[in-house]
């Protein structure tokens, strides 16, 4: 018997060394990369002990080294520790790219909490739905947005809620003045002194920078990442020490030319959702790189922080590249640093790269991951052409195929199916969610819920997300299709396409259009472009001209939002 298993083992080892898409990886990226079982928390131990007085976070020009965030994510956990946190805790962070984000986050994890990030645009139904299903008792909440969990406090339950503000790491004089601002604009509001809520300050000012001593172990959860919102309710994906640390560690070895202590990473991806948080906070920590934190994406100042700074590494999503290129005064701030971006998200339109890369001189290439998957799977790769459109390679340690959506047997090359893909950074299961998880696993395999293919050489395209897809007279119709010929149009500049219902066929397409600036065009104009490049029934039926396109905080187009406009 023993025999047969390691016939069965060898088979598949021989399997997963020919895969297509090996042979295209560039030369020094390894097939498989190490993955030791240790905490996250182990890569600050060693950055403290490498690195300790390189500059971990920049941050409106305030400077902190990796021994100084050392000491503040101590008495973070010091202090979190006096109000009861303990292992397996959740801990909700409710704040946006602020260094009091990067300690909490860091904090937890010494404590053997739970994380659990969460949207500070979200509305009191949302807080309240994420709270509640993830049983969090404390909570960290930047004041602005306080009365917003104020609202909904009674319904979850919460014993401790933390306040705290952007003004709390600013340099000396930012920090004597912001208060004035925030009064003139008109977003200052008092937080009342109760029992229940404590000032982050304070309790910094009160802690001890010894921590209580707790084994953490690899398999033990880091994160309850909430994926799902705009698809429908969120789900939390149970992420371990292994996920998170194995994603960082793919990252690494995907990225050869990286080196240790010396990169600068821009940090605009909000580092409560995945991407921010393994691109830029768990990436800037495991090469012992500086972060540099902006706390809401505005074009100017990522330019002149990045002119500033000599930014090297500029993980982002489409819509950060296009308003870089398209402002007005992108030719007076030197970008010329930056080296490496790896755009996820959405769809990297191959003009947007090109620009991008003209003006910077960096490479730009697209990637694609999932919150279940911590998140990133696959990367065009830094150095070869790669493929315009497509998704990229499977990183290293990490399985993909196509697969039937009824049967879930694989596909060949070129049929369009459902990706699906496995690895270490493919999270345990959902959060007090059987049914979710029996569905989104099949034999191992995390079904991704994205339509797509891969060619021959192993590059995968994805074609829409499942739940996109629409049916109309019996045909299936994928909205990126229609949505890349439409932005061909030269007075397009963004667009989305939707189902909407139809009495004979089912469903009809329609597409929502915004136009580039000061120009003119008609619906037949844009069905006449059509003609030619998409099959009669892909043509939009209906077209809406907008002055924008509802977009997540990471700036991908909801669908969802104009689905609800519609049927409303």
């Amino acid at each position: 018997m023993p025999d047969i298993v390691q016939f069965v083992k060898s088979l598949f080892r021989k399997r997963k060394a020919h895969q297509p898409w090996f042979k295209h990886y560039d030369k020094d990226v390894p097939r498989e990369t190490t993955i030791p079982d240790v905490p996250m928390t182990y890569y600050l131990d060693d950055a403290v002990a490498k690195f300790p007085d390189g500059v971990f976070i920049h941050y409106m020009g305030r400077r902190i080294t990796f021994a100084e965030f050392n000491i503040l994510v101590n008495k973070c956990a010091f202090a979190l520790s006096k109000l009861g946190v303990r292992q397996k805790d959740r801990v909700a962070i409710i704040l946006p790219n602020i260094p009091q984000y990067a300690i909490l986050h860091w904090a937890i994890m010494r404590l053997g909490a739970v994380i659990v990030p969460t949207n500070p645009l979200y509305s009191q139904r949302e807080l309240a739905h994420q709270l509640k299903d993830s049983g969090a008792k404390t909570a960290v909440i930047l004041d602005l947005i306080f009365h917003r969990l104020q609202e909904v406090a009674e319904q979850t339950e919460l014993k401790n809620i933390i306040v705290t503000g952007v003004k709390d790491f600013l340099p000396p004089l930012m920090r004597l003045l912001y208060p004035l601002k925030e009064m003139s604009e008109g977003y200052w509001k008092k937080i009342p002194r109760q029992s229940s809520i404590y000032f982050f300050a304070e309790l910094m000012r009160r802690a001890s920078d010894v921590v209580p001593t707790q084994k953490i172990h690899a398999d033990d959860t880091a994160l309850l990442l909430y994926t799902g919102g705009t698809t429908g309710i969120a789900k939390g994906a149970i992420l371990t020490h292994k996920n998170i640390v194995a994603n960082a560690l793919q990252a690494r070895a995907w990225l050869t030319d990286v080196v240790d202590g010396k990169e600068v990473i821009m940090a605009a991806l909000p580092l409560f959702h995945s991407y921010g948080m393994t691109a830029c906070h768990h990436f800037a920590m495991l090469c012992k790189a500086a972060m540099v934190l902006v706390p809401k994406f505005e074009p100017l100042r990522v330019m002149k922080e990045i002119n500033r700074l000599k930014v090297t590494i500029f993980p982002g999503v489409p819509t950060m590249y296009v308003a870089i290129n398209n402002h007005p005064n992108v030719n007076k701030y030197n970008l010329e640093s930056v080296r490496l971006c790896i755009s996820g998200g959405a769809a990297l339109p191959r003009e947007v790269q090109q620009t991008f890369e003209r003006i910077t001189g960096a490479r730009l290439v697209e990637g694609y991951g999932l919150s279940e998957c911590s998140p990133v799977t696959h990367c065009n790769p830094m150095k070869g052409s790669g493929k315009t459109g497509s998704i990229g390679l499977p990183w290293p340690n990490t399985q993909a195929k196509i697969v039937d959506q009824k049967t879930g047997d694989a596909l060949r090359a070129g049929a369009i199916g459902e990706l699906a893909v496995r690895g270490p950074q493919v999270m345990k299961c959902y959060w007090k969610n059987d049914k979710e998880t029996e569905g989104a696993f099949k034999k191992e395999w995390l079904l991704t819920g994205d339509m797509g293919k891969m060619d021959e050489d192993g590059y995968f395209f994805v074609i829409d997300r499942k739940k996109d897809m629409i049916v109309s007279g019996g045909f299936n119709i994928y909205p990126r299709e229609i949505e890349d010929v439409l932005c061909e149009h030269p007075k397009v500049s963004e667009v989305a396409v939707i189902g909407i219902p139809d009495d004979y066929f089912g469903e009809s397409v329609k597409a929502f259009i915004v136009l580039q600036n000061g120009v003119d065009v008609t619906p037949d104009e844009i069905q006449k472009f059509c003609k030619g490049k998409l099959a009669k029934y892909k043509i939009p039926k209906e077209i809406s001209f907008r002055k924008e396109l509802p977009k997540s905080l990471i700036g991908k187009v909801l669908r969802r939002v104009l689905v609800e406009e519609v049927l409303a």
